[in-house]
């Protein structure tokens, strides 16, 4: 119901919803006779958490401080994904990478693993590249 996409397949979708499909609505209704518009768009906190969602649960960044994690949820069928990530004035290069196969994620940085897992920051103005390759067993398949 919260994602905007989804009211927008058809143009009597649109014409229930009313709102912009590209925003979240702070309210889509459920009674009559406004069962099914979108409400309070452009005035709510809730994109900004639906950004923190993607960010952080979906996508798996989890910065503390000048370390940063990364643990994705992605779906299985997703092969890589790439993020461009900027902390202050350096720009970080993340390619995650998902292959069938039993083992540890191996993480690093310029080509360098990093057996912790997790990366430091630091903020030197120079592109750096992390690379990441996560493991999945179709045993394991949601």
């Amino acid at each position: 119901m919260i994602n905007p996409i989804n009211h927008g397949k058809s143009a009597d979708e649109i014409g229930i919803y009313k709102v912009e499909p590209y925003v979240l609505a702070a309210d889509v209704y459920a009674c009559a006779p406004h069962a099914g518009r979108g409400g309070w768009t452009w005035y709510t906190g809730s994109a900004g958490w639906m950004y923190q969602l993607i960010t952080q649960s979906f996508l798996g960044l989890q910065q503390e401080g000048n370390k940063l994690k990364i643990v994705p949820c992605v779906p299985t069928e997703w092969e890589s994904f790439t993020i461009h990530y900027r902390y202050m004035k350096t720009t970080y290069h993340i390619i995650v990478t998902q292959k069938e196969n039993l083992g540890d994620t191996i993480v690093s940085l310029d080509g360098v693993e990093e057996k912790s897992g997790v990366i430091t920051l630091i903020d030197d103005g120079i592109d750096h590249s992390i690379g990441i390759v996560l493991f999945t067993s179709s045993e394991f398949l949601i």
